[in-house]
């Protein structure tokens, strides 16, 4: 398949009522995604794949932030 493919089922993919195995995985998964797109995208500097990689980070984060929580809103 290619990366590009599974990136957007990626993208597509539902993350609500996940476990925390589960959100680990994604952004495992995420990040395996954006450093093979970065990978091309240094090679062709396509404004596509640099979108692809954008969006994925965006997705990566709302993970992380879920799985480490929020930070304290100051002191």
């Amino acid at each position: 398949m290619d990366i590009l493919e599974e990136a957007t089922i990626f993208e597509n993919a539902k993350m609500s009522h996940m476990s925390t195995s589960d959100r680990v995985v994604a952004s495992r998964e995420a990040k395996r995604l954006i450093l093979a797109i970065n990978e091309i995208y240094k090679k062709t500097k396509e404004t596509s794949l640099m979108d692809a990689m954008k969006r994925l980070t965006v997705k990566k984060k709302r993970i992380e932030i879920r799985l480490k929580g929020r930070p304290d809103p100051g002191i």
